[in-house]
C-alpha cells in the first residue's frame, strides 16, 4: 500500500455532535477495505512503524499447550 493517505498532526477540529455525525456517515459509506486501508494506516502512524515494512511480533514471548 503506498502512502495515499496524511496525516495532518497540526490540525484539530472541534465538531458538534452534527458535524461528527456527519464525518461518521461519510466513514461509513466507504468499503470495508478503505475503511482497513485507514485504520492500518493510523496504527502505523501511532505506534510509529513504517506501514511497508511492520515489526515482527515476538514469539519467544507467548507460549501454547495443548489442553489435557
Amino acid at each position: 500500500m503506498n502512502n495515499k493517505f496524511k496525516l495532518d498532526r497540526s490540525s484539530f477540529k472541534a465538531m458538534t455532535a452534527k458535524e461528527a455525525d456527519d464525518q461518521q456517515r461519510d466513514y461509513s459509506k466507504k468499503t470495508i477495505e478503505e475503511r482497513l486501508e485507514i485504520a492500518y494506516y493510523l496504527t502505523s502512524i501511532a505506534y510509529n512503524f513504517d506501514i511497508n515494512n511492520p515489526p515482527r511480533m515476538d514469539k519467544t514471548i507467548f507460549s501454547a499447550e495443548k489442553l489435557p
